[in-house]
């Protein structure tokens, strides 16, 4: 599962803005077990904030090097990323320093560029039988894979070869990614590991805003009205004219189980108990589609009034980009990821050095606690042909590029000649990397948050911390010697002062999807019911249709092939 076309570019975005800072933000809080549908919980770390220690190169045989050259055919992801000048996808310094530590020689069977590109290859090698020995998959080609017995077992190869590093990253989601790649006790695929705190999404507000209307920070719905109609009406801005906004908002109204989303509405749902785009369990345990439940009427009709009220930017629908009305400083308060301060708010805060924006879990439901919707740990799989001969060497290549992005390799001088290279060409390493499977630990933000405060409070060595987070207290330092003329320092300190902040000493509820995949029906069927539910939703909002035309749009989704994807959702979920 992917985000969509016009999220991608956020995505693409962002990564080139975190290169500057060697560090890597994959692709939701995961504190559940398994198909639960709620768990409430603070924002955890391992308990201290301190990664697990990883032994040396020398202490971990899986970094093992082959006497013998050993070559591993694949289907390979081409990177939007075009190739440095001489270089190819298969013959480049990083596919270079890959073979001369492995001795692991990649040729490509085949290659292909973009998502739906590379989604039809891999079902066309699946349905011809003709696998290469390695490749990347899905959800539901996984499943696939696995009906078919057309893959390999890597329970007893992942155990053997696996390094400590991909290990402990596995551990850090609490069982979820390794149980997503298994079927029937054994695991069949080497799952990616998305960052847990890209999921919940914040409210960012302009500090500076609050203080010159005089406004407390948000915490309830009608704190987070006031405050938007305030910056509607109350000139936040200072320049005499009614040219800035409240809310804004998305096309789209949510992201559902997509990432790396702005101006979603999936916060406000949340703190009803509504889940739009997410399949969950209702509180009688059965399997229920979260777009259908009686708590979106509830959402549907305060967004309603909202947006008859100017609490919602009324030209919300019109903007061509989300970040629109941020950088231009019309908005002065959004619903965006921990990672904001990277994009928009580096550029926004560019343009407007006085902007000083804050992240706030708001607004809480009727109990006082923040709601967030989780997105999946993990949505891709490294699979192995089964009867290849060295189903190691696959995972030995994992290990290897997971080191490097990670930043834990221990050829320093090696790497800065890679470092170089991108920074010269501005290709990312990992668009060499054999195998689109990032890995990170999933509670990372809130570790890194963790240790970069006790650094900056001397309660540990800074020369302790993991490279990725050492970098980040680096950059954190220049923004407090040099408030925002150092803009990678404000981009790191801000994101991690105040989204993981937030994110660590927030205690929320936290609440699971528990299918990710497509059924049979959802092939033919589940366009259709998306657009109805989209247009739907965006209608009711902007006043087009009445709230009863939620009902109307639950019957008829329903009738047109919902009923029968719950029932498809619910045997698969049940195992039956």
């Amino acid at each position: 599962m992917r985000a969509r076309a016009d999220q991608r570019a956020y995505v693409v975005l962002l990564s080139r803005l975190l290169l500057m800072l060697a560090m890597l933000i994959p692709l939701l809080i995961s504190c559940s077990n398994g198909n639960s549908a709620q768990q409430e919980g603070q924002g955890e770390t391992s308990g201290d904030g301190v990664f697990p220690s990883i032994p040396s190169i020398e202490e971990d045989p899986a970094y093992g090097k082959y006497d013998e050259p050993i070559t591993v055919n694949i289907g390979f992801k081409i990177p939007d990323e075009k190739n440095a000048s001489g270089e190819t996808n298969d013959n480049n310094p990083v596919s270079r320093y890959f073979e001369k530590i492995t001795n692991i020689k990649v040729v490509h069977t085949w290659e292909a560029k973009r998502d739906d590109s590379f989604l039809q290859k891999v079902n066309l090698a699946i349905d011809s039988g003709d696998l290469p020995d390695a490749m990347v998959v899905d959800r539901n080609q996984l499943r696939k894979l696995i009906e078919n017995d057309m893959i390999a077992d890597l329970t007893d190869v992942y155990r053997e070869y696996g390094s400590s590093l991909i290990k402990a990253m596995y551990d850090s989601t609490k069982g979820i990614a390794l149980q997503d790649a298994s079927s029937g006790g054994k695991l069949y695929g080497l799952p990616n590991v998305a960052i847990d705190a890209d999921a919940p999404s914040l409210l960012w507000i302009r500090q500076d805003w609050l203080e010159k209307l005089h406004l407390a920070p948000p915490r309830t719905f009608d704190d987070l009205a006031r405050i938007a109609q305030a910056f509607a009406y109350g000139d936040p801005d200072g320049d005499g004219k009614r040219d800035t906004i409240g809310l804004p908002g998305d096309k789209k109204v949510v992201h559902g189980q997509d990432k790396a989303g702005l101006n979603g509405f999936d916060t406000l749902f949340s703190a009803y108990h509504a889940f739009p785009k997410n399949w969950i369990k209702d509180s009688d345990g059965k399997v229920v589609y979260g777009s259908i439940t009686p708590e979106n009427k509830e959402a549907l009709t305060m967004l309603a009034d909202w947006y008859k009220r100017g609490i919602i930017d009324n030209e919300f629908v019109l903007y061509r980009e989300a970040q629109e009305p941020i950088v231009s400083h019309k908005a002065g308060m959004f619903f965006g990821p921990w990672w904001a301060p990277y994009w928009p708010l580096a550029e926004a805060v560019a343009n407007d050095t006085k902007a000083e924006w804050r992240a706030y879990a708001a607004p809480v439901d009727g109990d006082g606690k923040f709601v967030t919707h989780m997105s999946p740990t993990t949505d891709r799989f490294l699979v192995v042909r089964k009867g290849f001969e060295h189903p190691e060497a696959v995972v030995k290549m994992l290990n290897a590029f997971t080191r490097l992005e990670r930043r834990q390799d221990p050829n320093s001088g090696e790497v800065k000649k890679l470092d170089s290279f991108s920074a010269q060409t501005g290709v990312q390493l990992r668009s060499y990397y054999p195998f689109d499977l990032l890995l990170d630990y999933a509670d990372a933000i809130t570790q890194r948050y963790v240790n970069i405060q006790k650094a900056l409070r001397s309660e540990i060595d800074y020369s302790s911390l993991d490279p990725d987070t050492k970098l980040i207290y680096e950059q954190s330092v220049a923004e407090m010697d040099n408030p925002k003329k150092n803009m990678d320092g404000w981009k790191a300190a801000k994101a991690y002062e105040y989204g993981g902040g937030v994110l660590y000493t927030t205690d929320m509820v936290q609440v699971r999807g528990i299918f990710y995949g497509t059924t049979k029906t959802m092939e033919t069927k589940w366009a259709a019911l998306q657009k109805q539910e989209n247009d739907t939703f965006l209608k009711i909002i902007v006043g087009d249709q009445p709230i009863s035309a939620f009902d109307d749009f639950v019957a008829e989704w329903k009738r047109s092939g919902g009923d029968i994807i719950t029932g498809e959702v619910a045997r698969i979920v049940n195992g039956k």
